[in-house]
């Protein structure tokens, strides 16, 4: 496998001093190993890259797992070596936005624009996953981590993050160590045992390789949380509900309410128009699906 790492890190560098990016041929979770890293006390702005994970990890303990190398029609048309069924990496840096709410959402987002700018393909399922027509092409998983002393220490009012790395001093809103986790489907996989049937990037782009996919995504997913750092949710509302699958469809969630989805608001919160009225979602705990899905 080829992986762009100097090109990445040459692209995110001047954004994040101190980010580095690490590659490894099998790992049990790359959320994982950078959450416990970062209750360690090794903070640094880091890419996790896994050609293999045997204990990912999604929404609500789901397990995911990734599959070994293989080789087919698509390493033949890039003209490489054996390559990956699916991507999966871990970002992980100091954040400190003043308001949380929407990042998975904001995360999606960015990952879906990386891949299909124009929008005709990938749908953004709430509250972090990609679907392309009704089937599942990725997941997102964000974690965080407060810091331990003394990576992080409140000093009248400001908060300094550092840890080897990247240092970031905020006024008000206290740090946290942000672990974001994606997986991708570079291939079709089976759907045994798949809540929602799998999409697969190679569907539509039968040259992808992983190492390709990874260049495109990283940055933008880079650029991404350092302006939902600054600005929040709110600026991005408009362009999520331009890919939201869930908008004016039936659902249902997981504790049995059924309604009509009314997109997102400001915060990234679901709206949902029940019975009862105008239901707000925002439990990571629920789930909700459309109605008549598998």
């Amino acid at each position: 496998m080829r992986w762009p790492a100097e090109a990445i890190w040459e692209a995110v560098s001047p954004r994040l001093p101190g980010f580095t990016v690490e590659v490894l041929p099998e790992i049990g979770s790359t959320n994982t190993e950078l959450m416990q890293r970062a209750r360690a006390g090794r903070t640094e702005p880091l890419l996790l890259v896994a050609e293999r994970q045997t204990a990912g990890r999604g929404r609500l303990g789901r397990q995911w797992h990734s599959l070994p190398v293989t080789s087919g029609p698509a390493d033949t048309l890039a003209g490489g070596g054996p390559d990956l069924p699916a991507l999966t990496f871990s970002l992980g840096l100091p954040l400190a936005p003043r308001d949380w709410s929407g990042l998975s959402l904001a995360v999606g987002l960015a990952v879906a624009q990386a891949l299909d700018p124009v929008g005709e393909r990938i749908s953004l399922k709430w509250p972090n996953d990609l679907w392309v027509q009704g089937r599942k092409l990725a997941g997102i998983l964000v974690e965080t981590a407060a810091f331990p002393e003394p990576a992080a220490r409140r000093d009248g009012g400001r908060v300094t993050s550092s840890g080897g790395g990247r240092t970031a001093v905020h006024d008000g809103p206290a740090g946290r160590y942000t672990v974001v986790g994606v997986g991708i489907n570079l291939s079709l996989p089976a759907a045994t045992g798949l809540s929602t049937p799998p999409a697969a990037l190679r569907q539509w782009w039968p040259q992808a390789q992983a190492g390709q996919v990874l260049g495109l995504v990283a940055p933008a997913l880079v650029e991404a949380l350092l302006a939902f750092e600054q600005e929040g949710f709110a600026p991005l509302q408009a362009a999520y509900s331009a890919r939201d699958v869930l908008r004016e469809q039936p659902l249902r969630l997981s504790d049995g309410t059924e309604g009509r989805g009314l997109g997102v608001d400001a915060s990234g919160a679901l709206r949902l128009a029940t019975a009862d009225g105008v239901q707000v979602v925002t439990s990571a705990e629920v789930s909700v699906r459309p109605v008549g899905a598998a």
